[in-house]
């Protein structure tokens, strides 16, 4: 029997045990997972250096070491999510809708955990955390892919997290790490039909493509971020720039980073060359369209494929437009449904930005790198859902849930 085999079933085992205990149960178990987790940083950050000098050494990109890296302020955010997530409510049990029928049959709604999630990530360690603790709060067990890169960091969290689930009452089996670094176990994990009732992949866009693609077990499909930030004419010039550097110099490795900026023509002739040089004095390598190369002429050309680019690094598109609706066209071509932003002072553009773009998080006046489950007070995210079946934008606890139909009557059967 095979790694992925063999643990998805020790987590199918322990399932209906978890389905069954109290909010109270839950959260004091994730309240001794982020106590242990802090009083042993020193162990995870001696793990985490064996993944970063062995991604230095394969020549992984600084964007996405910094993915990869943990720091003790790191670890103690990470803990501080599970806390937060003890703080909120629990959506299992949850009665959505009674109806009753005119024959006297009385029909219940309420959520139910999913079951058994299998999650497919990246190098970022913090999902290891994160991901655990949204499943087994709302009573789902969970299957762990993480990315070879981060194998010794996500290892040893896990290793603590086992530890602490010992004293408590959440069975440690409920929670799986594959360690096998070969892609095949990713594959097959995408069959696993009968025992995963779920795959959420989290990572690169050709990661999530090859979970859809390949994926008998339903997916919940997490998206790439070609977030897009639009400088209306009417934008207060200092907001305007406040808010471009924050979406794309604040982390850009992120999948809420901002990767092409629009500017109205009219706000571009006389602020956009000093909004360049604070981009370009802040490490980031600009390409712009030809109207963008007269105003910033160290600015190299940006291609058409550049635009359909989700760079993750400090490279930036930068289009100039001529108002709205040229702008909703671009976001409509290029956008992963992801992040959007407008900064204007006009609300009427801002409301048809706000009703007319198509993604999961649309912004008014504030940087899209507040999509993200801890910022929206959700603890933690298994993930953004760019899709628009069962969940969408920073999936909290109640999108790791399903739900069932409760029928009580007194003899009825149907004529």
């Amino acid at each position: 029997m095979s790694e992925v085999v063999a643990k998805a079933k020790l987590a199918g085992s322990v399932a209906r045990l978890l389905a069954k205990l109290t909010a109270s149960q839950k959260n004091e178990a994730l309240s001794i997972v982020a106590d242990s987790l802090i009083s042993s940083a020193d162990s995870i950050l001696a793990a985490n250096r064996e993944d970063l000098e062995r991604g230095r050494a394969q020549g992984i990109s600084e964007s996405l070491l910094d993915r990869l890296a943990l720091t003790e302020q790191r670890i103690e955010g990470i803990a501080e999510g599970l806390r937060q997530i003890t703080q909120l409510p629990d959506p299992v049990g949850e009665l959505l809708e009674t109806i009753e029928r005119p024959n006297g049959l009385k029909i219940y709604k309420k959520r139910v955990p999913l079951g058994v999630i299998g999650m497919v990530y990246e190098a970022r360690p913090n999902v290891t955390v994160d991901a655990a603790g949204l499943c087994l709060k709302t009573g789902n067990a969970v299957v762990l892919r993480g990315g070879s890169a981060a194998l010794s960091s996500n290892r040893r969290m896990v290793e603590i997290m086992h530890d602490a689930l010992e004293h408590t009452f959440i069975p440690k089996d409920a929670l799986q790490l594959i360690e096998e670094a070969d892609r095949g176990a990713v594959d097959e994990m995408l069959k696993l039909n009968g025992l995963l009732d779920v795959i959420i992949p989290r990572g690169g866009s050709s990661l999530i493509q090859h979970v859809v693609q390949n994926a008998t077990v339903p997916v919940i499909e997490t998206g790439a971020g070609i977030c897009h930030t639009y400088l209306d004419e009417t934008a207060e010039p200092e907001m305007a720039r406040a808010i471009a550097l924050n979406a794309k110099v604040s982390r850009p490795s992120v999948c809420n980073a901002m990767e092409t900026l629009l500017v109205h023509s009219g706000f571009a002739a006389s602020q956009l060359p000093k909004l360049a040089a604070q981009l370009r004095d802040a490490g980031v390598e600009l390409r712009g369209c030809p109207r963008t190369l007269e105003l910033v002429p160290f600015a190299k050309e940006a291609s058409e494929q550049d635009y359909a680019t989700e760079y993750n690094d400090y490279i930036l598109n930068i289009k100039i437009v001529d108002g709205l609706d040229e702008t909703l066209a671009h976001i409509d071509k290029y956008s992963t449904k992801h992040s959007e932003c407008i900064v204007t002072g006009n609300r009427v553009n801002a409301d048809r930005f706000l009703n007319e773009v198509d993604a999961a998080a649309v912004y008014h006046n504030a940087s899209t790198r507040f999509t993200d489950g801890f910022e929206f007070g959700f603890g933690a995210e298994i993930g953004i859902s760019t899709q628009k079946l069962h969940a969408r934008g920073p999936m909290g606890l109640p999108a790791l849930t399903s739900t069932k139909y409760l029928i009580e009557g007194n003899g009825q059967i149907r004529e």
